[in-house]
């Protein structure tokens, strides 16, 4: 399953009504390190398939979403499950961290 870019106005779409996990990417375009993250999400996207959905948010263009989730550093990236936040964990991450990080309890 491909990355979804998410908006304030599609969030409660996209990641809140989702019945499976959810892991949210916050980053931007000048972040350096968000540029390495990419690759490896669409990568890990596309192995787990229908497993968990992987969305996108711009903080520069989601700041209100960027806040609500006191988001201080990107990448920072988020798991949810059924509309409620798990975890998070800061900086690049491996797919095997990935992995790790969808698979472990909050």
């Amino acid at each position: 399953m491909e990355a979804v870019t998410v908006t304030n106005d599609t969030f409660e779409r996209e990641v809140l009504a989702c019945e499976a996990p959810v892991l949210l990417d916050f980053w931007a375009d000048w972040c350096m390190p968000c540029k390495m993250q990419a690759p490896i999400l669409d990568a890990f996207a596309e192995k787990m398939g229908d497993q968990i959905k992987v969305c996108r948010v711009n903080v520069d263009e989601e700041a209100a979403l960027a806040l609500k989730y006191q988001i201080m550093s990107i990448p920072t990236l988020v798991l949810m499950h059924k509309g409620v936040f798990v975890k998070r964990v800061s900086g690049v991450q491996q797919e095997k961290d990935l992995m790790e990080f969808v698979r472990q309890e909050g």
